[in-house]
C-alpha cells in the first residue's frame, strides 16, 4: 500500500513539472514573436548643433511579424525626449519604455506593424543634449549607446556624424565602426572625445519659439519669430544660427529690449549675434522679421484661397514648445481647416475684424525633417477684395465728422485757455526720466545675473565661496538701486498722470513677475517631490516663462516710452 501512494505521488508531481513547462513555452512562444530573420542595421548618431543627439537605426527584415522589439542600457532611457518609427511611406506606433525579454537593465520599444510587415523601416531617437559634455567650445565629449540592443544576432554598421570633427579618443576607434555578428542583448556604452571649430556645436536649449505670419490685403506676407533660449554651455556664448522658412528675405533682429542686434546668413542658416555674451545658464529672447513669398497664399477663385505653409523644415535643433500663428487679412474667413498634423494642437480666435490659426506643438526636433511626409498647415479662406479699402473708407468718415465738429465749435463763442502749468509737472526734469530708465535697466541686469549665478551653484560650475561673495555683493548693488528707484518713483508720481500710470504699470509688472517666479519654485519643488508627472512640469512651466515674457516685453515698452520723452 505504501509503494502505490508512493508512486502515485511520483506521478503527481512528474505531471505538474510537464505541465508546468508546456505553459512555459506556450508563454514563451506567445510573448516572442520571431517570425522574422534581422538582416543588418545601420546604426547613424548624428550630434546636432545645439548639442541634441539623434540617433538612427536602418533595420532590413525578412519574414513576418506583428511587432518588434528592440532597446539600449537602461540609463539612456531618461535622455530619450521623442522617438518615432518610420519607412519610406508610412509612420509606425510605438510604445516606449517596455521589457526587453525576460532581460533587466534595458530601456525596451516596441514598433507595431498594423499594415503589415516592413522589409526595411528606420527607428529614429532624439536624445537631450545631457549626453554631450563640454569641456570648452573646441572639445566635446560625447556618451551614447555603440549599438542598439536587439533579440537576436545582426550585423551591425556605425558611423558617427558630427560636422567638421576631428577624432580625439574614445572607447570606439573612430567616427565609423561595425560588428559582423553583433551579439543579441547587447548592452555597449560608449564614448567619443572629439574636437570642433568653435561655434560648430554649442549646447544650449530652444525652451519656446512662437512663429507668427501675416497676410496682408494684398496678399504680400511677412513672418516673425520669437526665440527664447538657455545657455547650457560652461562657457559664453556669442551667437546662435537659426532657421528661417524657405525662401525667407530681409531678415532684421531685435533683442528682448527691442534694439537691433547684428544678423547674418551663414550658409543655409541665420546667424544672430548677440550685443552682448550670453553667460553660461543664462536665458535671453530675441525676434526675427523677415518677408515670404506670397506663393504660400494661392487664390483659387475671386474671393477663395488657399494657405500652404510648410513646418519646421530645414531643423539642426530640438524645440521644447513651438506655436505658428497665420493672421488672415482684414475681413477674411476661415473656409476649410485641414486639422491633420500629427501631435499638434489647433486654435482658431475670431474677432471683428481679424479671424487668426494658430498651431501649438510640444517636442519639435530634426525628425520633423526625415520623415515620409512633409508637416504642412493647411487651410482654405474667403476674403473679398473690397475689404482692401475699408481702413480708408472708415478714416475719410472719420475726418468727415471730425471737419463737421471743428466747424461747430469755431462758431461758438470762443474761451481763454487755461495757461498755467502744474507746479508739479515742472519739477520733473529729464534727468530724472533718464536716470530712472538707466538705473531700472541695470536693476533688470542685476537680477538677470543674480538669476544666472543661481543656474551656475546649482549646476556645480562655480565654488559655494565664491557664490556667497559675489551674491552678497549683487544684493549689496540692488537695494541701492531700489532707493534710488524708489525716490524717482515718487517724483514721478507727483509730475501728473501721465507719468503716474506708467509708475502704476510697472509696478502691476513686477508684482507679476514676482508671483511667476513663486509659481515657477514651486512647481520645481512639487515634482521634485513627485507631486505632479514630467509633462505637467514642463506645461506649467511653459505657462510661466509665457507669462513672464508678456510681462518683460511690457517692461521694455514702458521703459521705451520714456526713453521717447528725453530725446
Amino acid at each position: 500500500m505504501r509503494k502505490i501512494v508512493l508512486a502515485l505521488a511520483v506521478l503527481i508531481v512528474t505531471s505538474m513539472i510537464l505541465i508546468s513547462f508546456s505553459f512555459n513555452i506556450k508563454n514563451v512562444e506567445a510573448t516572442n514573436d520571431s517570425n522574422y530573420i534581422m538582416e543588418h542595421v545601420e546604426h547613424t548618431v548624428k550630434v546636432l548643433y545645439d548639442g541634441y543627439v539623434f540617433i538612427n537605426d536602418t533595420i532590413q527584415i525578412t519574414g513576418n511579424a506583428s511587432s518588434f522589439l528592440m532597446g539600449f542600457p537602461y540609463n539612456y532611457g531618461p535622455d530619450i525626449v521623442e522617438c518615432v518609427a518610420y519607412s519610406s511611406s508610412e509612420i509606425f506606433p510605438v510604445t516606449l519604455n517596455v521589457p526587453l525579454g525576460n532581460n533587466i537593465g534595458f530601456y525596451g520599444i516596441s514598433v507595431s506593424f498594423p499594415q503589415g510587415t516592413p522589409k526595411l523601416f528606420t527607428i529614429g531617437f532624439m536624445f537631450s543634449n545631457r549626453l554631450l559634455t563640454a569641456s570648452n567650445a573646441a572639445i566635446f565629449t560625447l556618451n551614447f549607446p555603440a549599438y542598439p540592443s536587439f533579440t537576436e544576432s545582426v550585423t551591425a554598421n556605425a558611423s558617427i556624424i558630427i560636422a567638421g570633427a576631428t577624432y580625439i579618443n574614445g572607447t570606439v576607434g573612430g567616427f565609423t565602426y561595425g560588428e559582423e555578428n553583433l551579439p543579441a542583448f547587447t548592452s555597449m556604452p560608449a564614448n567619443i572625445t572629439f574636437g570642433i571649430s568653435s561655434g560648430s556645436i554649442q549646447s544650449f536649449n530652444i525652451n519656446q519659439l512662437d512663429s507668427e505670419i501675416d497676410i496682408s490685403q494684398t496678399g504680400a506676407m511677412t513672418g516673425s519669430d520669437n526665440y527664447y533660449i538657455t545657455n547650457d554651455m560652461p562657457t559664453a556664448i556669442a551667437s546662435v544660427k537659426i532657421s528661417l522658412p524657405l525662401n525667407a528675405s530681409n531678415p532684421t533682429v531685435q533683442d528682448q529690449f527691442g534694439r537691433s542686434i547684428v544678423g547674418s546668413w551663414v550658409g543655409s542658416f541665420y546667424q544672430v549675434n548677440f550685443s552682448t555674451n550670453l553667460a553660461s545658464g543664462t536665458s535671453t529672447l530675441f525676434l526675427v522679421k523677415y518677408s515670404l513669398p506670397n506663393n504660400y497664399s494661392m487664390q483659387t477663385s475671386p474671393n477663395n484661397f488657399t494657405f500652404d505653409f510648410p513646418l519646421f523644415q530645414g531643423l539642426d535643433c530640438y524645440i521644447e514648445q513651438a506655436s505658428v500663428t497665420v493672421v488672415l487679412p482684414e475681413g477674411a474667413n476661415i473656409s476649410n481647416l485641414n486639422n491633420t498634423l500629427i501631435g499638434s494642437v489647433y486654435g482658431l480666435t475670431k474677432n471683428v475684424f481679424h479671424e487668426t490659426v494658430v498651431v501649438s506643438r510640444g517636442n519639435v526636433s530634426y525628425l520633423e525633417t526625415v520623415l515620409p511626409s512633409e508637416e504642412t498647415l493647411q487651410f482654405g479662406y474667403q476674403y473679398n477684395s473690397l475689404w482692401s479699402s475699408f481702413r480708408a473708407t472708415l478714416w475719410m468718415w472719420t475726418l468727415a465728422i471730425a471737419g463737421c465738429a471743428i466747424v461747430v465749435a469755431w462758431e461758438r463763442p470762443k474761451k481763454a485757455a487755461p495757461a498755467a502749468i502744474s507746479a508739479t509737472a515742472e519739477r520733473l526734469r529729464t534727468e530724472d526720466i533718464k536716470s530712472f530708465v538707466d538705473l531700472y535697466e541695470e536693476k533688470r541686469k542685476v537680477i538677470e545675473e543674480s538669476e544666472s549665478l543661481e543656474t551656475m551653484v546649482q549646476k556645480g560650475r562655480i565654488p559655494r565661496r565664491r557664490y556667497k561673495v559675489r551674491k552678497k555683493t549683487l544684493e549689496i548693488r540692488l537695494g541701492t538701486l531700489s532707493r534710488s528707484l524708489a525716490e524717482l518713483t515718487e517724483r514721478m508720481n507727483a509730475a501728473g498722470s501721465k507719468y503716474a500710470d506708467l509708475m502704476r504699470q510697472l509696478e502691476v509688472a513686477e508684482t507679476e513677475i514676482n508671483e511667476v517666479e513663486a509659481g515657477i519654485k514651486s512647481i520645481t519643488a512639487r515634482h521634485g517631490r513627485g507631486e505632479i508627472s514630467l509633462e505637467t512640469y514642463r506645461k506649467l512651466l511653459t505657462d510661466y516663462r509665457h507669462r513672464k515674457e508678456r510681462t518683460e516685453s511690457t517692461i521694455s515698452g514702458i521703459l521705451l516710452r520714456l526713453r521717447e520723452e528725453i530725446r
